[in-house]
Order: C-alpha cells, then sequence, then structure tokens
C-alpha cells in the first residue's frame, strides 16, 4: 500500500494520459479515484486517497503535462470555498508566562471550533487559511482563564525536500514508503495582541509532547519527526530555536507542485524535531514498525 503521493515520472504521465483516452467518458473525480486503485494509494486506513491525487492531476493539466476534463460548475468554489470571517476578541495581552499558566491544548475537530480556528489563521496568519487535504491536527491554544492564544496546523510533509532528506539519509523508495511518518507545522500563529516572551516556544514543546499520540489515536500511527519551513528574510526561527528544533538547511524556492522548475517562492529554512530516539532508524529499516494497524509498514511497489 502506498501512503504518500506518488512520484512524478516520464511513465506515470503516461499511465494518466493512457487512462484518460480509454475513458473519454470520465470526469475528474472517477479518474482520480480509478487511479488511487491503480497505484493502490490509500490513508493508513486504507481510505482512497482521490483528493491529494486530483491535487496532483490539476498540477499536471496546470503544466501542460496533461489535459483533463473540464470541471463541472462550482468545483472551484467548493475546492476552495471562502473562509467566513467571525468577530474575535483582541484585547492585548501582555504579561509574563507564569501569569497565565497553566495553558491547555486542544484539538479542534469540527462545527463552531473549527470555524473559529479558520477564521482567526485567516484573518491574522500571513498566508490565510488554506483547505486541509488528508491526515492533519489542529490545536488552538488557551490561557489559563480560556483566553484564546494561538493556532497550529499539522498537515502533510514536503514529498521532496533535498536537506531533509540529505539529513535523515534515506533513498526515494524509503521516502515514499515513510514519508506520512512526518508531519508538517503548516501554520502557527500567535495573536499579534498576545505579547507574552517565551510563549511561542513553550506551546511548541508542550504540542511536541502530545502530537504523536494524539496522531495514532485519529489516523492509527504514529508521527517520528515534526518539520517546518520558515520563510526567509521574513522570519528568524527564533521559538524554533528555543524549543531544539533543528535547522538542517534550506529550501530552493520550489514548491510541492512546481513542475514547471520555475523557483517562484521565497526561500525557506528547514527545521525538523524529532519525537522518538530511535527515528532515524525507523525511517530507514527495511519493514518499518510503524504505520498500518498491523504494525508493519509494507514499502510500495516502484512501479
Amino acid at each position: 500500500m502506498r501512503y504518500s503521493r506518488p512520484e512524478i515520472t516520464s511513465e506515470l504521465i503516461d499511465q494518466i494520459n493512457h487512462l484518460m483516452i480509454g475513458n473519454p467518458d470520465w470526469n475528474r473525480t472517477r479518474l482520480s479515484k480509478e487511479l488511487c486503485i491503480l497505484w493502490d494509494w490509500r490513508s493508513p486506513h486504507g481510505v482512497l486517497k482521490d483528493m491529494g491525487c486530483r491535487n496532483l492531476l490539476r498540477a499536471l493539466d496546470k503544466a501542460g503535462k496533461i489535459q483533463l476534463p473540464a470541471p463541472k460548475k462550482n468545483t472551484e468554489l467548493a475546492l476552495h470555498p471562502k473562509t467566513k470571517h467571525m468577530e474575535h476578541v483582541t484585547e492585548p495581552i501582555d504579561c509574563g508566562l507564569d501569569e497565565i499558566r497553566p495553558i491547555s491544548i486542544h484539538i479542534i475537530e469540527n462545527g463552531a471550533e473549527l470555524a473559529e480556528f479558520k477564521s482567526l489563521i485567516d484573518q491574522f496568519h500571513y498566508l490565510g487559511f488554506i483547505r486541509t487535504v488528508g491526515e492533519n491536527m489542529k490545536y488552538m491554544v488557551h490561557s489559563k482563564n480560556g483566553t484564546p492564544l494561538a493556532c497550529l496546523l499539522f498537515g502533510s510533509a514536503a514529498w521532496s525536500c533535498k536537506d531533509r532528506d540529505a539529513y535523515i539519509g534515506w533513498n526515494r523508495e524509503q521516502r515514499a514508503a515513510r514519508l506520512h511518518l512526518l508531519t508538517n507545522n503548516t501554520r502557527y500563529i500567535i495573536f499579534q495582541w498576545i505579547r507574552v516572551p517565551n510563549l511561542a516556544s513553550h506551546i511548541l514543546a508542550l504540542v511536541a509532547r502530545r502530537l504523536s499520540s494524539d496522531w495514532e489515536a485519529k489516523y492509527g500511527h504514529k508521527i517520528l519527526v515534526l518539520e517546518t519551513f520558515v520563510e526567509q528574510p521574513r522570519f528568524h526561527g527564533s521559538c524554533y530555536r528555543a524549543a531544539n528544533w533543528i535547522r538542517v538547511g534550506r529550501t530552493i524556492g520550489r514548491g510541492r507542485d512546481d513542475i514547471k522548475h520555475l523557483r517562484a517562492l521565497p526561500e525557506k529554512d528547514v527545521y525538523l524535531f524529532p519525537l522518538e530516539r530511535r527515528w532515524r532508524e525507523n525511517l530507514l529499516e527495511e519493514q518499518g514498525t510503524f504505520g498500518s494497524h498491523n504494525g508493519t509498514i509494507q514499502t510500495p511497489n516502484s512501479n
């Protein structure tokens, strides 16, 4: 079973084109589901990762590698719904860390909490909120009095990152089989009206202690390593360094779906935070001990 996105190769593109030519009546949803079945691309629970596959197909279509059938009406709106903005209490908090502890960290799952989470990130994080695809974890952080302090979003790890992959030491096959054991801190915001020294690194430490067990409870497998990308020169990564994250290199300005090699994105420092002592051995060993319900991970087929 394949947990991570397949690598984009000429053979893969030919396979997609051949399937579309042979089935001209298929829409995008049918195509993505059939490809997931063909590649056995599933979540650790066995669910087809057709949303991830659709993202891959759109990237290939945008790059001119394939030509997808026209989307159904309102598809773009459904895929990228506008986040509803709410009014939030923005009363300044300027004090020492001890004055707001103990801090509570709450998993956001649905309903009113999710709406508040999205609204806060979309209004106050410089990148805004984007829909989540695949496995993810959303956290809201509150003071001892219940005042919202911060939001954190963890999602899919980067498919490929030269400096990260060199630091781990894995090859393509190992990365494809075990990438789901990493998660990327895609959003982290302490609200601009919160001014508490050392709060950012304190929150990172608290989240790191619980994230793997939270992930296992939700998705059935542990997380071995956290990663994040800190945009340069906008940020300095001070809170990550204070929380003992390891800077392992810098990106080259390409995103996950930069098929045309345009390098149009800002460069970012790459940070990792291992959650277990034997994290590297477990990412590199031939038969892993994490990831599926029976405690093993199968290496995906090379084709």
